[in-house]
């Protein structure tokens, strides 16, 4: 009499969602023992042997005896699982052009594509996205309902129909419940990169604390379905970069109320508590312009929560991909201890550049323009003097001090601002006021010359002359 049992033979990676038994193998489908001990391996089984040792000569052989391609073994799981799970490229490429589907689950509900993004097989997930398959679920994907975030988006509300993109980074418009909304798309390299995926969470987790005039308000996220997303309010105006480009030098009663705006944005920030929230990659192109003409912080894709007090260090050297250089602060390039100033460095630079009328250092390559900062070299003071009366051009050099401990703090720098500011709009009432009064005074000599017969109201004629 046949006997059938159950054995266990070595796939080696198994399904990113099965549990790991001691040996790490998984159930095979059964096998056939003759009358002298010797086991018959099923064709089918051979076919899953040949795929997990990267046999192709043999997988040949077994779909050319008319094994099924799509064999499934008792866990459900195909010869393109297991090459997956190996990142066998050559052997993913040909099961696929032998018709393997893309996108079958295994028992414990895992596809080819989700084992390769466990095992972080790249080349293996590129393939098989090619060929049309789908991620499972998002990297903060919950199992029970009740965890689902608060701040979480049916994806079908938001309709990205007619979207258009935004000059910043991932951002589009779109329109969530009849409003248009900035939308944050994350790509689908967020699964197999684990610092975007804790980027992303970090990004949440900010953006759930923040409410304030100055800076952009978070509407929600999808975080339970692929694409991921974040939702924000949409400001048609555009960011200060573009604004720059387009204006180029602004008077400089218009440059220092929108460095209030920063400024006040990013006071709000770093006086958030019990953490404060570091930007981190301030710019033009990350500050926004609502309807009202007022700024608006935006993009924390990069910011850092800093307990008082304390200081950050990167895990790793910033690189040239990761934010502008433009606009560092020489410790954070240097990947020493940074706080709270590396914001207020950035910040005399959009200062200036508003100023100026053209980015620090414009004529200077990107990469170059930290090695000048580092070597204690300020972008010149081209507009004249006028332009950084009042103590401005004394701030801006205050605040990209070399040394962070003597750059002021926003709290600080809030109050010289307004000073400036009512500085400039008194000069100007000045400047203003007298010619009013002689235009007014020569118009009404103007009229009375108009009426020869002197007819009129003498007493006001009267009170004109005195």
């Amino acid at each position: 009499m046949e006997s059938k049992t159950p054995v266990r033979f070595a796939l080696g990676k198994q399904s990113s969602l099965a549990p790991y038994d001691g040996n790490g193998d998984l159930v095979g489908p059964e096998e056939r023992e003759d009358g002298e001990g010797i086991i018959d391996v099923d064709p089918r089984v051979r076919l899953m042997y040949a795929a997990s040792e990267r046999d192709l000569d043999g997988i040949k052989e077994m779909l050319s005896s008319g094994t099924d391609v799509n064999f499934r073994d008792i866990d459900d799981r195909t010869a393109l699982h297991v090459a997956a799970c190996q990142g066998f490229i050559d052997v993913v490429h040909f099961l696929l052009e032998r018709g393997a589907e893309v996108d079958l689950k295994d028992r414990w509900g895992s596809t080819p594509l989700a084992d390769a993004i466990h095992y972080k097989k790249h080349d293996v997930i590129k393939l098989l996205e090619k060929h049309g398959a789908k991620p499972l679920m998002a990297p903060m994907h919950v199992k029970n309902a009740r965890e689902v975030p608060e701040y979480e988006i049916d994806p079908k509300e938001l309709d990205l129909t007619n979207s258009v993109d935004i000059t910043k980074g991932t951002f589009r418009i779109a329109s969530w419940r009849g409003t248009r909304v900035a939308v944050k798309r994350l790509g689908e390299e967020v699964f197999i990169d684990e610092d975007k995926v804790r980027a992303f969470r970090d990004e949440l987790a900010l953006l759930q604390k923040l409410r304030h005039p100055n800076v952009v308000q978070f509407l929600g996220a999808v975080t339970q379905s692929s694409p991921m997303m974040i939702v924000t309010e949409y400001l048609p105006k555009g960011d200060l970069c573009l604004f720059l480009k387009r204006k180029g030098a602004l008077k400089p009663m218009t440059a220092v109320r929108f460095a209030m705006d920063i400024a006040r944005g990013l006071n709000y920030l770093h006086e958030n508590r019990p953490e404060a929230i570091i930007h981190r990659d301030l710019e033009p192109s990350n500050i926004l312009r609502d309807d009202s003409g007022h700024l608006k912080v935006a993009d924390f894709g990069v910011s850092k929560l800093l307990k008082v007090a304390n200081k950050l260090k990167e895990d790793r050297p910033f690189t040239y991909h990761d934010t502008s250089c433009r606009y560092m602060a020489p410790e954070v390039f240097r990947n020493e201890e940074y706080d709270t100033k590396v914001d207020v460095f950035s910040f005399a630079l959009i200062l200036q550049e508003m100023i100026e009328g053209c980015p620090p250092f414009s004529t200077k390559q990107e990469n170059e323009v930290p090695k000048s900062y580092i070597a204690n070299e300020r972008p010149p003071f081209r507009a004249s003097a006028k332009c950084y009366a009042h103590g401005l051009k004394e701030l801006i050099e205050e605040c990209w001090n070399a040394k962070p401990a003597k750059r002021p703090t926003f709290r600080q720098v809030i109050p010289r601002l307004e000073s400036i500011y009512n500085s400039l709009g008194h000069k100007r009432r000045w400047k203003v006021g007298p010619l009013k009064c002689f235009q007014s005074l020569e118009a009404m000599v103007r009229k009375d010359n108009s009426n020869p017969s002197g007819t009129g109201n003498s007493s006001s004629r009267s009170n004109r002359s005195i």
